[in-house]
């Protein structure tokens, strides 16, 4: 079966991140009438005139159709699909984030969310165990995917063996980790590529027996878990070099 050629993001924040990204065609935006006057709503209704953007102002009902959702905040927005960039064009950059068996579209949305905002802007979703670019990623994402590369074209063990032939530091976040999180010294790090795990499915065998270091975020507290995307974004803080685990 072909992949579709059209999607319906939905939600404020994503529709004004899709038009200021400028990465997808966009073909129509849909806005409800019963919320015309609601600031953000008239504000986005300015910013898709002013890019010739053509609106249909209708109602609750048409809106949750095509966004298949009730989080569609009085706004859709017809769009081709999300623009995958080929690994080997990210290849190289000195932060890479791999995503092994993260299966919520949640938790994806919510970890893109933070790799955007501390620099991790080069994302490699395996072919295998993680979703697609989903409007529903897009939309916990708030629109940070259109803001970064994505790569969905190998398998995960298939990026690490590419980054280890390119002298890439491999950390992958596990809690049973042999390394503290906070041991590690992000500036000794020239190229690095950090691997998140999933909370169903945690990080491949393969890739924690070849890490450099295999890290867990240090806890203090009675519940011994994180979520995901909260482990990640704590993960890319301290390896951004922008603030300490402690």
């Amino acid at each position: 079966m072909a992949p579709p050629s059209r999607e319906y993001i939905y939600g404020i924040n994503p529709i004004f991140e899709v038009v200021r990204g400028e990465r997808r065609k966009i073909y129509e935006a849909y806005l409800n009438q019963a919320s015309a006057r609601q600031p953000r709503l008239a504000k986005l209704a300015a910013l898709l005139e002013k890019h010739g953007v053509p609106v249909e102002w209708t109602d609750k009902h048409r809106l949750f159709e095509l966004a298949r959702s009730k989080e569609h905040q009085g706004a859709v927005l017809k769009v081709s699909p999300y623009p995958y960039t080929p690994f080997a064009d990210l290849l190289g950059s000195p932060r890479l984030l791999l995503l092994d068996n993260v299966e919520d579209p949640t938790n994806v949305g919510g970890i893109i969310r933070s790799a955007e905002i501390f620099g991790f802007h080069r994302i490699c979703l395996p072919t295998r165990g993680t979703p697609d670019i989903y409007p529903s990623v897009v939309k916990v994402s708030a629109g940070a995917c259109e803001h970064v590369q994505i790569c969905r074209d190998r398998t995960a063990n298939q990026y690490l063996k590419a980054v280890l032939d390119e002298d890439y530091t491999v950390v992958a976040l596990d809690g049973k980790g042999n390394t503290d999180l906070n041991a590690l010294n992000p500036d000794e790090m020239k190229k690095l590529f950090l691997v998140i795990g999933g909370e169903d499915k945690s990080v491949g065998q393969f890739i924690l027996n070849s890490a450099h270091h295999v890290a867990r975020i240090p806890m203090q507290g009675r519940v011994n878990s994180l979520n995901a995307s909260v482990a990640a974004g704590i993960a890319m803080c301290w390896l951004s070099g922008t603030a300490p685990v402690r």
